[in-house]
């Protein structure tokens, strides 16, 4: 399959991935190939959403992992091309 959307992480959002654990990185991993090939709007993953804003910005999350603690990733959708932050 190829990949049809461009997906660049932040500095800070690389800083913070470094310091999650193996498992929570494999999942962020699993979701930027997922964000690549399929593009934005991942209704599989949990308590995917669109974020509502005041602003006419396309940002969006899913649950990489619940509970105690819940790990969240957000990104917007820049130009066909998506943004982690």
């Amino acid at each position: 399959m190829s990949k049809s959307w461009i997906v660049k992480s932040t500095k800070a959002a690389d800083k913070q991935a470094g310091k999650l654990g193996e498992n929570v990185q494999l999942l962020l991993h699993l979701l930027f190939e997922d964000l690549e090939n399929k593009g934005p709007a991942l209704p599989d993953w949990p308590n995917y959403g669109k974020l509502h804003n005041k602003k006419a910005i396309n940002k969006r999350h899913c649950h990489l992992r619940k509970g105690k603690p819940t790990y969240v990733c957000c990104w917007e959708v820049i130009n066909k091309k998506t943004k982690n932050y």
